[in-house]
């Protein structure tokens, strides 16, 4: 009898350690409570100089930023090859608080240009938001002969490679925006690359230059000083940035129509939820009445996408300038 209870006792206790041991391996090991973001100051890399358009839409969004995520939000400036050095540091930036405020060519056709490129545009960066879209303004220095745009672009082609054109640098949509000009209009003044617009534009002011596509807000200072003269709006149509300015249609150049346009992006290993709310972030403060006054007041009309909204302008730059860069046989210097 004995003997059968404690067989009985054995084979019971047998049933409840597998019972109890099945059980432990169905729970779910408690995950690490995740990390609060951020932890730390907030790095904006911008890769043109201080007063750059570039700069000065990243330090207007830093401040509001600051104060959405409770943290701090700095600046800074890391100048060189149209903005390619800044891009590439945020691409292999892995402290997941490092961003950067990118221009078209930094996240559509650098690798184009460059297949040495130190990054992948479309596998490195992450794309947070589309901010702003602008057409250039094609200018002239004030004395520049030519009583309408026609005659202008006639005696530009007269000149041949006499006269010169200024940009950011290589790739930037100052660049290749002239060379798909010069496409369009036979025209072919010599590309002289610069740090930024703002040096263009006093390379223009100083006589260096013939011509060149500026930002709005960059040539309409000059231009309402009697400094600088406007060709047209890179547009299809007038631009309600700039409404007092002919299109390039009008000008005399039909089918034309380019944008520069600036965007918040993220290393491709910043964490996915970290990219979401960044982008959320993004798009309410650009779409904010203030900010939208002080974009505007910049040059820019403002977007404020989500994340897939910028990646789909991405796609559409893409195609259109790496067509322009094939046609003239454009490679980086």
């Amino acid at each position: 009898m004995k003997q059968n209870v404690t067989r009985r006792a054995v084979m019971v206790a047998a049933v409840a350690v597998a019972v109890s041991s099945s059980l432990c391996a169905a729970q779910p090991t408690p995950s690490k409570p995740a990390v609060p973001w951020p932890s730390r100051t907030v790095r904006i890399i911008v890769g043109f100089p201080a007063g750059s358009s570039p700069d000065l839409t990243a330090r207007t969004l830093a401040e509001p930023l600051s104060r959405a995520l409770g943290q701090s939000v700095i600046v800074e400036n890391k100048v060189g090859a149209g903005g390619n050095i800044a891009a590439e540091y945020v691409a292999r930036a892995t402290d997941d608080h490092t961003i950067g405020l990118m221009i078209n060519g930094n996240m559509t056709i650098a690798r184009l240009l460059n297949p040495k490129l130190g990054y992948d545009p479309l596998k490195d960066l992450t794309p947070i938001s589309l901010i702003g879209v602008s057409p250039l303004v094609l200018t002239a220095p004030i004395d520049s002969p030519g009583a309408s745009a026609q005659e202008f672009f006639a005696l530009a082609r007269s000149a041949g490679d006499k006269w010169s054109y200024g940009s950011p640098g290589v790739g930037t949509v100052g660049h290749i925006g002239m060379e798909w000009l010069k496409g369009k209009t036979s025209i072919n003044p010599v590309h002289v690359p610069y740090p930024g617009y703002p040096q263009v534009a006093n390379a223009m002011l100083g006589g260096q230059l013939q011509l060149s596509m500026l930002p709005p807000a960059l040539a309409m200072a000059q231009i309402k000083a009697g400094k600088l003269r406007a060709i047209g709006v890179t547009s299809s149509g007038r631009s309600t940035l700039v409404p007092e300015l002919p299109s390039m249609g009008e000008a005399g150049v039909p089918g034309f129509n380019l944008e520069i346009w600036n965007a918040m992006a993220a290393p491709n290993s910043m964490p996915k939820p970290v990219v979401a709310r960044l982008s959320e972030l993004f798009s309410s403060i650009a779409r904010s009445p203030e900010m939208r006054q002080k974009l505007f007041q910049q040059g820019w009309q403002v977007a404020g996408t989500s994340s897939e909204g910028l990646a789909n302008r991405i796609k559409v730059d893409t195609a259109l300038l790496g067509s322009v860069i094939s046609l003239r046989g454009i490679t980086a210097e």
